[in-house]
């Protein structure tokens, strides 16, 4: 009886030469409901934050906007998803990808 279990290995996500490839790759990584849904609400909260960083002008509003994007998405990624994100090797593209996700959730390519 075979026992063994072939898993592909791990991607790198600096392989990537464009975000084009990257993205469905950023996407198999939030295969977890409550992860696209964290980054969903973090993604909100966010803007939230600019706006009123803009109206008041206020400084902390722009750490609170940041502490929203990625503290509810970090807490998707360890507490869910169980990966570590990607942003911490293709930062850009996964803060691009994170805005490409949130637009796609409101059109109704990305289900949450």
């Amino acid at each position: 009886m075979n026992t063994t279990t072939s898993t592909a290995p791990p991607v790198d996500p600096t392989a990537f030469k464009t975000f084009a490839q990257f993205y469905p790759f950023y996407l198999t990584e939030h295969s977890n409901i409550t992860c696209r849904r964290l980054h969903f609400a973090g993604s909100t909260l966010s803007l939230v934050c600019l706006a009123l960083l803009i109206v008041t002008r206020s400084p902390w509003w722009l750490l609170a906007g940041l502490l929203c994007g990625y503290g509810f998405a970090w807490i998707g990624h360890f507490g869910f998803e169980k990966n570590k994100p990607a942003s911490f090797k293709r930062p850009l593209y996964s803060f691009m990808g994170d805005w490409v996700m949130y637009k796609d959730i409101w059109t109704g390519k990305v289900r949450i």
